[in-house]
């Protein structure tokens, strides 16, 4: 398991794929600089008018819901589509699930154009799962993420999605296997968006459009390694977020062999 992540981020690095994020104005720097740092080339367009054709030159395709708007909405329905059509990866980041019909109707919207990768916290993914209240306090989850794992399997089954449930422990669900990944730091729920940094480190991966759900593993494994890695050297929330972009840049094959805590199951 983790001499294929050291290979796929070597390729990575290698392809610098573009990722196009359609995503939130709280995370588009953090976001961005998180892919800088992990070898990737970020591009952040989100105009109805131009998103099909940053969707046709990129690697693979975020969207993140968080700052929802009736004009983002139309072009998140734009990519989707048109990134579904051409075979181009998507992410879905479907940020405070469950809160509005609104955002439940485009969430519904963008289902449908069967994004390759799911991610969200438990309470996200379980809203996602069902559309009903849960609960959940904004974007914030109050669930862990093992209670999620039946609504990740049922949005894995009904639009063949990997899934990934953030939490104290990270599971990415796919069809024939799933994994849980026990890296991270409690300190990363001190920093916004790195959930978010998460979708787009699997965005980056899925660019390599070579195994969906190990690729969505490896994104999902590295940002909490990083993070973990990254706290262990932070004395707060502020030099976390600055020792995670270094991390994530000097991000060594020892590294990855000696602190990665993976498993793999087969269904």
């Amino acid at each position: 398991m983790e001499q294929q992540i050291i290979q796929q981020l070597h390729q990575l690095r290698q392809q610098s794929p573009l990722v196009h994020n359609i995503t939130n104005f709280v995370v588009m720097n953090n976001t961005a600089n998180a892919l800088l740092a992990i070898g990737a080339s970020p591009v952040m367009v989100h105009s109805s008018r131009e998103v099909k054709d940053v969707v046709t030159i990129s690697g693979a395709l975020v969207i993140n819901i968080g700052t929802l708007s009736e004009e983002w909405a139309d072009a998140m329905l734009i990519a989707a589509k048109h990134a579904a059509q051409i075979g181009c990866p998507w992410v879905l980041d479907p940020v405070g699930a469950g809160i509005s019909p609104f955002r439940n109707e485009v969430l519904k919207e963008l289902l449908d154009h069967r994004p390759t990768a799911i991610r969200g916290n438990a309470s996200e993914i379980i809203a996602l799962a069902s559309f009903a209240q849960t609960g959940g306090k904004g974007v914030d989850s109050i669930a862990r993420s093992a209670d999620a794992v039946s609504s990740g399997k049922v949005l894995q089954e009904k639009y063949g999605a990997q899934v990934c449930i953030s939490g104290e422990t990270d599971y990415v669900i796919g069809k024939d296997s799933w994994a849980e990944v026990n890296n991270g730091s409690i300190l990363m729920t001190k920093v916004t968006g790195l959930g978010c940094t998460a979708s787009a480190l699997v965005a980056a991966f899925l660019a390599l459009r070579q195994d969906p759900f190990a690729e969505a593993l490896a994104g999902v494994s590295l940002c909490s390694l990083a993070g973990e890695l990254a706290a262990r050297q932070s004395i707060g929330p502020g030099t976390l977020q600055l020792n995670l972009y270094d991390t994530l840049h000097n991000l060594s094959d020892d590294e990855i062999r000696i602190h990665l805590n993976v498993k793999e199951h087969a269904y």
